[in-house]
């Protein structure tokens, strides 16, 4: 007769596999340095925020309000060269959209939607807003993005593959588990430690263009009256504007220092 151990509890042996699956890929990356492996190259990267960029033309109107087109160009070249950057190639943009957001792509390209500039008070708050994009595209979190997100469908792949090898039970429950594992486990805090980061190198390129850095804070708190109902921060993409606005104040002193 067998002397079998106990099956494991089914509940446990999805946590289990989950765990396994995504170790290797969360090990990978540190709240601080970033994902430390480029499964992307520079020019793929740098060919797809051309081309985002061209569909975003292509189907969003720009804005036609000449006021805030010169208010970018003007605050944006200020930016651009206190961070060492030809500001001849990089590309930004106002759209016609009444959403207070703004977006960067690899390739030096900016845009900001009209409905920033009714939360961005005046220049100071608007150069805020440019800073952390160019901060994006400095940090290269692009890709970082997308070697996370390669990484993440060669682990999902290779625990697929070893399901179907060892005729697991409950494949497609344990498939379904890691999906979400993988998303909540890695990607959307890997965001978030963008976000921070590009806060932190937008304020510092704010305070050597002369602007003053001490208005990202009442940035984010204007953000945060107009905002409504967000999501918890847990779960979302970008800090909530309370947490945003705690960590601006954390550096501050250190940026006002320095400058």
């Amino acid at each position: 007769m067998c002397s079998c151990s106990p099956p494991l509890n089914r509940r446990r042996m999805l946590g289990l596999l989950a765990g396994v699956a995504a170790a290797p890929l969360v090990a990978g990356c540190d709240e601080i340095g970033g994902f430390p492996i480029r499964l992307v190259s520079d020019e793929t990267v740098r060919q797809l925020g051309v081309e985002s960029w061209q569909r975003i033309r292509a189907q969003t109107p720009v804005s036609q309000a000449r006021d805030l087109q010169q208010a970018l160009q003007a605050v944006g070249r200020r930016l651009l060269q206190a961070a060492g950057e030809d500001p001849a190639r990089w590309e930004m943009v106002v759209f016609a959209r009444d959403e207070p957001n703004a977006f960067a792509l690899p390739g030096g390209k900016i845009g900001v939607f009209e409905g920033m500039f009714r939360v961005a008070a005046n220049e100071h708050q608007l150069a805020a807003v440019i800073g952390h994009e160019i901060g994006h595209n400095q940090a290269e979190h692009s890709q970082e993005r997308l070697s996370v997100a390669a990484a993440k469908q060669l682990g999902l792949r290779l625990v697929s593959a070893a399901l179907q090898i060892g005729d697991v039970a409950y494949a497609n429950e344990i498939a379904a588990l890691l999906g979400v594992g993988v998303e909540f486990g890695l990607e959307l805090p890997y965001s978030r430690r963008q976000e921070l980061e590009a806060d932190e190198l937008g304020l510092l390129t704010m305070a050597r263009a002369r602007f003053d850095p001490r208005e990202a804070v009442e940035l984010w708190r204007r953000m945060e009256r107009v905002g409504g109902r967000t999501a918890p921060a847990f779960i979302s993409t970008h800090p909530a504007p309370r947490a945003r606005i705690e960590a601006l104040e954390q550096i501050l002193p250190q940026v006002l220092r320095n400058s």
